[in-house]
């Protein structure tokens, strides 16, 4: 770079210029405090295990330690990431508009999303699966559903595609929470929850819920989990090559057996980067 000689009188003129560039502008990867380079990343805020907000506001889960280590390979510490909540309605919206960089939250791969956003991933495999007492003995098969009550969120499809697939006759009731699911299947008010099976096993993986529910392991559905991005972004690639390493060099393997480990999770080996499992 050119460097010159300034008057006294040009170089506040300078200074004044550049403070008020920096108050005016509005880009992304330079707001916060220290000006410095900041990534903003989607998240879910309510799911234990996968991307929880804790009390103490800090952030933690699976989701939460793949986005972190996808950041740092893309060249930002811990302190620039800013994170978002990231709800199921809203994820594509959020990428269209350029709210977030990527987002790591649940988000299954699906071909009507692939329309709206890429998806870099997938970085874990997951399936439908049911969550029921650790000494229920009486559900064996999705069949065994048949005349129980079934338990699953307000919105969800997965209790319509048990109902629908396996086991017509099972008695549908829906909550508003997944860990109102977990109340009335602690209290013996329903038999089972089903939604995707890492979600059921960060649920049961908190510490007052230890050793009370197991996983059925039926596998009824795949879920590709990916990261969304941007459609045409070049974060794509870079996510992807991020994504190769962190399995590569084990960091994926720590990170589900930190979060998973505490409910006997039999989680799928880590996906090969870039094949989507039908």
């Amino acid at each position: 770079m050119k460097v010159r000689k300034v008057t006294a009188a040009a170089s506040v003129l300078l200074a004044l210029s550049l403070t008020a560039t920096a108050c005016g502008g509005d880009d992304k990867d330079d707001k916060g405090s220290g000006g410095g380079k900041k990534i903003t990343i989607g998240i879910k805020f309510d799911q234990p295990g996968l991307g929880q907000k804790t009390p103490d506001g800090k952030y933690e889960g699976f989701d939460v330690d793949v986005a972190t280590y996808v950041a740092k390979e893309l060249g930002y510490k811990e302190g620039d990431i800013e994170w978002k909540e990231a709800k199921s309605a809203d994820r594509e919206t959020m990428l269209q508009r350029g709210d977030v960089d990527f987002i790591a939250a649940t988000y299954s791969i699906t071909p009507e999303r692939e329309e709206k956003v890429d998806f870099a991933g997938p970085y874990l495999l997951a399936h439908q699966d049911i969550l029921v007492r650790a000494d229920d003995k009486s559900i064996k098969s999705p069949k065994d559903l048949n005349n129980k009550k079934l338990c699953s969120v307000a919105g969800s499809t997965s209790a319509q595609n048990v109902k629908k697939k396996l086991a017509p006759k099972a008695d549908l009731q829906t909550y508003g929470g997944y860990s109102e699911c977990l109340t009335g299947l602690q209290n013996k008010v329903i038999d089972a929850l089903t939604t995707d099976d890492s979600i059921l096993a960060g649920y049961a993986a908190q510490k007052e819920f230890e050793g009370k529910f197991k996983l059925a392991g039926f596998k009824m559905t795949n879920e590709n989990y990916g990261i969304g991005v941007k459609k045409g972004s070049d974060l794509k690639k870079k996510i992807n090559d991020a994504l190769t390493k962190m399995v590569k060099d084990k960091a994926w393997d720590e990170t589900v057996k930190k979060h998973f480990g505490p409910a006997n999770y039999k989680n799928e080996p880590a996906p090969q980067i870039g094949d989507i499992v039908k």
